[in-house]
């Protein structure tokens, strides 16, 4: 049987000019946040947010106002999700044990477990909440037992996320910026006027947030390289549906634009109907933009 693409995405020369100008752009961006600081931050949460205040950093009386507006069972389910993130960071957490051994007299040799001073965690939201990205950075950071955490997120729909916002607060957020993009990462790593720079940046992020992460690998520690979210599917018409494949792609494909999904398969029969399933989806999902 040969190979044949029913589907692709874009050509691997324009991605790579994409890349290109996003690095450019991202570069440009960090050295005007390291010579500016916060001018330079407020600029940029107004061009690519539409957001401005003061402060971008909210205050315990503006929290309280926020989480006020999420529902009780909102919260029920945050506090449910947050408690499984915690349960097995500890036990991850417990499972690192300290050593110190006396392997001749007077020669001790060991190892300690000692967590960074300071950790900035940002959490998408500019096209769509993501909640869990709060639980998965603010709440383990908080078991290691981090002194110092911040958390950025970008305005959704012009003001803070209420998910979001109380997903860091119960996780033990310590400072919370609604900030995105360049912008919250750079002020994070490089520090302003207002912020204080922290040792470690974790959290994914869109295609400029990953390349600012990357630029400034070394100036401060990082998780790993995040991009965009990626899915391949391998399937054949015995154990798979054309709705349940397009499901799956489409629920990885909301990330980002740019979410490369997969479907491999030797069914031409349920390429097809995964692609027309791909199209009916479409005309109901709230993200089909």
């Amino acid at each position: 049987m040969s190979i044949a693409y029913l589907k692709t995405g874009k050509p691997a020369a324009d991605r790579a000019e994409e890349d290109a100008q996003v690095a450019g752009a991202v570069a440009a961006t960090l050295k005007d946040i390291e010579t500016r600081g916060d001018v330079a931050v407020r600029e940029l949460a107004n061009k690519f947010d539409g957001y401005d205040r003061e402060t971008y950093r909210l205050t315990d009386a503006e929290i309280e106002e926020i989480i006020a507006q999420v529902t009780p069972r909102e919260m029920a389910d945050l506090k449910f999700a947050q408690a499984q993130v915690r349960n097995f960071a500890q036990a991850q957490r417990d499972s690192m044990l300290d050593i110190e051994v006396e392997t001749l007299p007077g020669v001790i040799l060991g190892h300690k477990n000692i967590p960074v001073q300071s950790v900035g965690c940002y959490v998408p939201g500019g096209k769509f909440p993501m909640v869990a990205s709060a639980h998965m950075s603010v709440a383990t950071a908080s078991v290691a037992g981090v002194p110092r955490i911040i958390a950025c997120t970008p305005p959704f729909n012009g003001v803070p996320n209420p998910a979001v916002i109380a997903a860091m607060h119960i996780g033990g957020a310590h400072e919370i910026y609604v900030l995105g993009g360049i912008q919250a990462v750079g002020a994070m790593a490089l520090g302003t006027e207002t912020i204080d720079p922290v040792h470690l940046l974790v959290g994914p992020g869109n295609a400029y947030v990953a390349e600012a992460k990357r630029q400034l690998f070394g100036r401060v520690g990082i998780d790993l390289f995040a991009g965009p979210t990626e899915t391949m599917i391998i399937a054949d018409e015995t154990a798979a549906d054309a709705e349940l494949c397009a499901t799956d792609l489409l629920g990885q494909a909301e990330h980002g634009y740019n979410s490369p999904c997969v479907l491999l398969t030797n069914s031409e029969k349920l390429a097809r109907a995964t692609m027309a399933e791909v199209e009916r989806i479409l005309t109901i999902l709230p993200t089909a933009d």
